[in-house]
């Protein structure tokens, strides 16, 4: 039977399956017939498992004998290939694990399998979650269902291929600077980045620790809120982690913020400028007070970010050597298998990190690069806590482009950091923060979405949900 993938919902499909209209088998088929249609464009998967039928079988006789059934039972999720799934290959895009099996299940995994979800299969990204356009996976650039000759944004730009391209119903991202929301933005979808500990990292192949949160991605508000419902909470093998918020909203009239300091960026692009103030306009006419608000120290984001994540980078990269998992290469010595090793498995964005980093936390520059920016990035912390102590919500564009060709930016490290500059600051706070679809513009005969991106305090998912929703409708 012909399954509508286009505009199925989580609660449409949960519907369509208790009721016996199609079976779990019926959608997972849907889904790989578009695979194989779409994906040899599109390249939005590394691996599609093999036994995504006899997942969906189990799926199906769940639902039969009217056990443990959930809304996620039977629903198809593409992974991101740096979230572990016991059995199967983790590569993080990297040679340096091009044969890597997982040898335990993510909890955001364990969690979906509970649920009854059905994995279709791992997405291409950044190699190690490193870049914004997902031009830097060791095998080949994805390209945006919107247009091919564009990037779909990154780092987790197959994630959000699959889904904008009907090639996954969901997807599990993780987002260390804006690498859920920013290819939600250039793909017309909605990419969650929860609070940091909302969601657990077990499992997650480190970036940056203090940074890196698994969120996920969807076509409307419903179905992330319903996918976040299902990963969230306090996980005992993540320290990290906290207890899930009771939070209520009810009728309360939520006011939104606009930063002063953001609107004044350079090379944000009038597009992007001109859709933000309709948007804007939007929420005005829906009710929402707006206000405009500072955060003083929000134009040193960019800056503390691409200072720190590099220092953590390289630590986090320290483990992979030759000796512990992956790639192995032989040298002379000990060290020269390190060396060996590391230059066969690691792309150009890895190394260039790995060598900052390894910079700016070395004897004589700790001091003058590292602890400065982890002064800067309190402040900013700050910053936000006073705003969200007089507002609701912060709204701001996602991307100061829309989705920009593959090649186009690639030989210049600095224009892609700069793709960031509206991302950074929420993951820099550990605030949640979602970006959601707010129209289209034409580039040379070709649609292309874009996004705004709303802000919230600490554990109140609930806001971007509520606001989310309204301008949805």
């Amino acid at each position: 039977m012909t399954i509508d993938t286009k505009n199925l919902t989580i609660r449409k499909a949960h519907e369509d399956l208790t009721s016996g209209k199609y079976t779990a088998v019926d959608l997972a088929s849907a889904y790989l017939e578009n695979i194989k249609k779409f994906d040899k464009d599109i390249h939005a998967y590394l691996e599609v498992y093999s036994d995504v039928i006899d997942q969906a079988k189990l799926a199906d006789e769940r639902i039969k004998e009217k056990k443990n059934i959930t809304l996620l039972t039977g629903i198809p999720f593409s992974v991101k290939d740096n979230i572990l799934v016991k059995g199967r290959i983790v590569s993080s895009a990297s040679k340096m694990l091009e044969n890597y099996h997982g040898t335990y299940d993510a909890t955001v995994i364990k969690k979906l399998k509970e649920a009854g979800a059905v994995f279709l299969g791992r997405t291409n990204m950044d190699e190690f979650a490193m870049g914004g356009s997902t031009e830097n996976s060791a095998f080949g650039p994805t390209h945006n269902p919107h247009d091919l000759e564009r990037v779909p944004g990154g780092s987790s730009g197959g994630a959000v291929a699959s889904v904008a391209g009907d090639m996954a119903l969901v997807a599990l991202g993780s987002d260390t600077g804006g690498s859920i929301r920013q290819p939600a933005s250039f793909c017309g979808l909605v990419g969650l980045k929860p609070t940091y500990g909302a969601v657990s990292r077990y499992g997650l192949m480190a970036m940056g620790s203090s940074f890196d949160q698994i969120g996920p991605i969807a076509k409307n508000i419903d179905d992330a809120q319903i996918v976040f419902d299902f990963i969230s909470g306090k996980d005992v093998m993540d320290s990290t982690t906290i207890e899930k918020p009771n939070l209520e909203l009810k009728n309360k009239k939520l006011k939104i913020g606009i930063p002063k300091e953001a609107m004044k960026v350079e090379g944000l692009n009038p597009v992007v400028l001109k859709n933000f103030n309709e948007a804007v306009e939007k929420f005005k006419k829906l009710g929402y007070e707006v206000q405009e608000v500072s955060l003083p120290n929000i134009a040193y984001s960019l800056s503390v970010y691409y200072t720190l994540i590099p220092a953590e980078v390289s630590s986090n990269m320290a483990r992979f050597d030759g000796v512990k998992y992956g790639l192995h290469k032989d040298g002379d010595n000990m060290v020269d298998d390190y060396f060996k090793t590391r230059q066969a498995g690691l792309g150009k964005e890895v190394v260039r990190r790995i060598i900052l980093g390894t910079y700016v936390l070395s004897s004589g520059y700790y001091d003058a690069y590292y602890n400065k920016a982890n002064i800067v990035r309190d402040l900013i912390r700050e910053d936000f806590r006073k705003v969200f102590a007089d507002v609701d919500l912060i709204l701001i564009p996602t991307a100061p482009n829309p989705a920009f060709k593959i090649g186009e930016k690639i030989s210049d490290p600095i224009a892609l950091y700069l793709e960031d500059i509206f991302t950074v600051p929420a993951n820099l706070a550990g605030v949640p923060a979602i970006s959601i679809p707010s129209g289209f513009t034409d580039m040379n005969g070709k649609q292309l979405p874009l996004g705004i991106q709303l802000l919230s305090a600490h554990s109140n998912e609930t806001a971007l949900f509520k606001a989310g929703s309204d301008f949805e409708k």
